[in-house]
């Protein structure tokens, strides 16, 4: 390909609104362009990279056995009615009417429409395994789209659904589908870790989120120095080794506290330790108001609240929902002599308490010697892990340590169970004759953010350095001068050498000083350079490696040798 025929509008400095340095390369280096905000135009460069990965998704995914289908970007909101998605999803959903005054949605994601179709063409095990998948464009209309591809409005992905008529059917798709994700990640270059996740809206249990290390990740990463352990920072535990102090429990007295609304606040106020304090946090869950409640000097994590609620809808009560239920402002609110109709739920921190202080549902006041269950009831069932875990605990082995990086969530894989077939009525006939409800399972990969996550991993000051397996091209051929008749020679003959053995190249046959070349050779990042320059008359070129930069001459005739060691290295 002549790079004269190519549309590669490079810049030269780095666009004042790109934070991230994938984002920042990628329109430095001509691959994207924003349309508006979180929607980005793929240039040649990029679509090149995309097929690429989508070839190696095809792949590894259609060797367990999973379909291709294409499902539609517009779907009738009767789905997701029924499905009871449309109004919790949230406000990332996007929601449109045609001239009919008919209501639709633009797919974020396809459990609803995949089930439809099934229910109406699945009736017996006969039939069973079956995963479907696609690739397609999604939608989602984020508050705050940011970092170029990694959060945006429009997005390219690949989702797979499976059905399955028993949970062995289930748990067989779901390790292939893993074992799948982990050879694309291995195949395109991405250093990941796989990590316990949480479902989210998509519903469902036993979730692993494949996550690319990188600074500019939004997600936390929690794991061990054994690496035994790894999981999303909403979803990790840990084992509390605080020892309480041994006392009988004292008289419930209720103390003035003025001003003194914080955990940090009202413990310095009654000079006692955070430890002593339980944090109590009014929610409401599907319209329901729960009262969380937590030791003092750990947070309250929501995601694990939600997941043990079992709800579709969490969010933290606003000023006035508080004043409502409890009669007292935030700061200070507490479970004792609360209304029946507010569920509490405990973190199991709250349990080992003894003369402890919480709000006493009156403005500017605290209960001190408060012990649960003497003074306000507190339910096994209704005591779980509720915490946020913190970098340095211990893990749940006892021994090791907790530890913290920032990752980039590439994919998810849920089981979903019988969460959204149940609802659709997809049933199917099992050997006995009975109708049973389809066991789902789903699987995604963010095709489009897989360009930011390998450039975060594969990028120097210079630019983009991509692995083999994704770049666009195999060979930068860079002529010198093409007036030059040896050089005009010389670099035909070597693209002819490259086309034989079946490697592409992009040959740079503009008119540009060779400084410009080079550096935009470098910003664009394709595994080797070749330049024919002042030895084109003896046949000799420059081959150099974009990775680690090794430099060599070599014979035409032994180019090709030379190549596929460089393309060896890296491929890695």
């Amino acid at each position: 390909m002549k790079q004269s025929q190519m549309f590669i509008p490079t810049l030269k400095e780095n666009p004042a609104d790109a934070e991230a340095r994938s984002h920042q390369l990628m329109l430095r280096a001509g691959y994207i362009r924003q349309t508006s905000a979180g929607v980005y135009t793929y240039l040649p460069l990029a679509v090149k990279v995309l097929h690429k990965i989508e070839a190696i998704i095809r792949q590894e995914i259609e060797e367990t056995g999973a379909v291709e289908v294409s499902m539609p970007e517009l779907i009738p909101a009767d789905l997701w009615h029924e499905s009871g998605r449309y109004d919790t999803y949230g406000d990332n959903l996007f929601k449109l009417k045609d001239r009919h005054q008919r209501d639709f949605v633009l797919g974020p994601t396809h459990e609803e429409t995949v089930t439809d179709l099934v229910r109406n063409e699945i009736r017996s095990y006969k039939k069973l395994p079956l995963t479907l998948y696609q690739i397609k464009t999604k939608f989602r209309d984020e508050d705050r789209p940011r970092y170029g591809l990694l959060r945006g409005r429009e997005f390219v992905m690949k989702d797979g659904y499976s059905f399955s008529a028993n949970e062995k059917q289930l748990d067989d798709v779901f390790h292939a589908t893993e074992k799948a994700y982990r050879a694309i990640f291995d195949r395109v270059g991405l250093n990941y870790r796989v990590i316990i996740g949480d479902a989210g809206a998509m519903g469902g249990s036993d979730s692993r989120e494949f996550s690319a290390i990188a600074e500019i990740g939004e997600d936390t990463i929690v794991y061990t120095d054994n690496n035994d352990y790894a999981a999303n920072l909403e979803m990790a535990r840990n084992v509390d080794k605080y020892i309480p102090t041994q006392e009988p429990e004292l008289a419930l007295t209720k103390v003035a506290t003025p001003d003194a609304g914080t955990i940090a606040e009202v413990a310095a106020f009654l000079q006692i330790d955070a430890k002593k304090l339980i944090k109590s946090v009014l929610f409401m869950a599907d319209g329901q108001p729960v009262l969380a409640l937590i030791r003092g000097d750990y947070d309250i994590n929501d995601v694990k609240l939600k997941n043990f609620l079992k709800a579709d809808f969490l969010e933290m009560a606003s000023d006035d929902e508080v004043k409502q239920w409890l009669q007292a402002p935030v700061g200070s609110v507490g479970p004792v002599g609360i209304a029946e109709e507010i569920r509490v739920v405990a973190d199991e921190t709250v349990t080992k308490m003894i003369n402890a202080v919480v709000g006493a549902n009156e403005a500017g006041h605290h209960l001190t010697n408060v012990n649960p269950g003497r003074d306000f009831p507190l339910a096994p069932e209704s005591v779980t892990d509720l915490r946020f875990v913190r970098e340095g605990d211990t893990a749940m082995d006892g021994t090791s340590t907790l530890h913290f990086t920032r990752g980039i969530e590439i994919a998810h894989i849920f089981k979903l169970g019988t969460r959204y077939t149940e609802t659709f009525h997809a049933n199917f006939l099992d050997e006995n004759g009975r109708e049973q409800p389809l066991i789902m399972g789903c699987y995604g990969i963010g095709v489009s953010r897989l360009l930011s996550a390998i450039v975060e991993q594969h990028s120097d000051e210079q630019g983009i350095v991509w692995p083999r397996a994704v770049a666009p091209f195999d060979i930068h051929l860079i002529p010198i001068n093409l007036k030059n008749a040896e050089q005009a020679a010389l670099t035909s003959e070597i693209e002819e050498i490259l086309r034989q053995a079946g490697l592409t190249y992009l040959t740079d046959d503009r008119k540009e000083r060779p400084g410009v070349k080079f550096a935009e050779s470098e910003l664009i990042g394709l595994p080797i350079r070749i330049t024919v320059g002042k030895k084109a008359s003896e046949g000799v070129v420059e081959v150099q490696l974009r990775e680690t930069g090794e430099n060599v001459e070599v014979k035409k005739d032994d180019l090709i040798n030379v190549l596929q060691i460089f393309l060896t290295r890296s491929a890695s």
